[in-house]
């Protein structure tokens, strides 16, 4: 048999890649700094709740730098009760695996894949979003590799559905420097995602980029509910009263340290009715006022928000637009964040 893999090149390595975007040293100290806020929210020394928002997937860095930028003020007028951190999710993880891998793949995805140029444009995009609007970002870990190439500027990293059962993800966690979320798989089994914290917090001995490699656990890992789909291929959400109830009680029964909860309002929760993230979210601060202990665990929100409603196709030629899943414009974005503010 023919071999059927072609090796295109070798991608610059993690060490090359920062040098050629490294970070000031005012920037790494306002990225400390930052850190250190988002993980008193986590052990629960900071009140406030997190909003990760942003789009689904960064297409294209003038439209996501624009995006970010326009977070700037509204995170100055909702500082007291609300953290934002934007999401800029450079690895598309697909069902099927075909469509839009994301920007590592495709810098450009009208064209085809150039990974050296992706890295690189990843890279670029993080630390400009540093630099020009002080937010240090969020991103999936599709492949846990990669989070060398962003180590220094990431502040929040989201293990997907697919990937929270995968060994290497679950292992690498447990190394990464800032709060990792296990989503819920999308059997909506939580006892893989409970699992899947567990190995995340404590240390393992493992290989990693060909070292052998020593972690000591990541204390701030933690879950996301972000619904199932039953055999029949129906969305079935995990957000309501009944189901926080749930996940609070295996939590305790776990014993985990710093139990946590993000909702992600879009996904199978919303059955990818990117409006109802709106309804979802306020629905979930309801459940907080009823209940002690669901108030303790849930840390905020994922949302997939961008400039402007819905999704379209790749070449669509809308600005600020998704080329992937449907998100929530941003007058109404902006309206919700103001909203969940006031809430709190």
């Amino acid at each position: 048999m023919q071999n059927p893999m072609t090796w295109n090149r070798k991608l610059p390595t993690p060490e090359a890649v920062k040098a050629e975007f490294p970070l000031r040293p005012d920037l790494i100290e306002k990225k400390a700094a930052r850190d250190k806020e988002i993980e008193r929210i986590f052990t629960g020394e900071d009140s406030r709740m997190i909003l990760i928002i942003g789009p689904c997937s960064a297409d294209r860095e003038d439209a996501v730098l624009d995006y970010i930028y326009r977070l700037c003020p509204v995170q100055e007028k909702v500082k007291d009760k609300l953290l934002l951190i934007p999401r800029i999710y450079t690895n598309k993880p697909r069902t099927t695996g075909d469509g839009y891998k994301g920007m590592f793949h495709q810098p450009d995805p009208t064209e085809k894949a150039d990974m050296t140029r992706g890295v690189l444009a990843v890279r670029d995009l993080h630390c400009r979003a540093l630099e020009e609007t002080g937010f240090s970002c969020a991103d999936e870990a599709l492949y846990p590799e990669n989070y060398e190439f962003l180590s220094d500027v990431l502040a929040y990293v989201a293990i997907g559905a697919r990937s929270v059962e995968n060994q290497q993800h679950r292992l690498c966690a447990s190394g990464f420097q800032v709060p990792v979320g296990m989503k819920n798989p999308t059997s909506g089994d939580i006892s893989v995602m409970l699992n899947s914290i567990t190995a995340a917090q404590h240390p393992h001995v493992f290989e990693y980029r060909g070292w052998e490699v020593e972690t000591s656990g990541n204390p701030l890992a933690h879950a996301i509910l972000r619904g199932s789909v039953d055999s029949d291929g129906k969305n079935i959400p995990n957000y309501h009263y009944e189901d926080l109830i749930k996940l609070c009680t295996r939590y305790e029964e776990k014993n985990l340290r710093n139990p946590a909860i993000i909702v992600d309002a879009n996904h199978s929760n919303s059955g990818k009715q990117y409006l109802e993230q709106i309804r979802i979210c306020k629905e979930v601060l309801h459940s907080c006022r009823h209940h002690a202990g669901i108030q303790h665990m849930v840390k905020g929100f994922m949302i997939e928000s961008y400039l402007v409603d819905g999704n379209q196709k790749v070449g669509g030629g809308c600005y600020g637009q998704s080329i992937t899943d449907p998100c929530l414009g941003w007058e109404k974005s902006e309206r919700l964040i103001y909203d969940l503010a006031d809430l709190l």
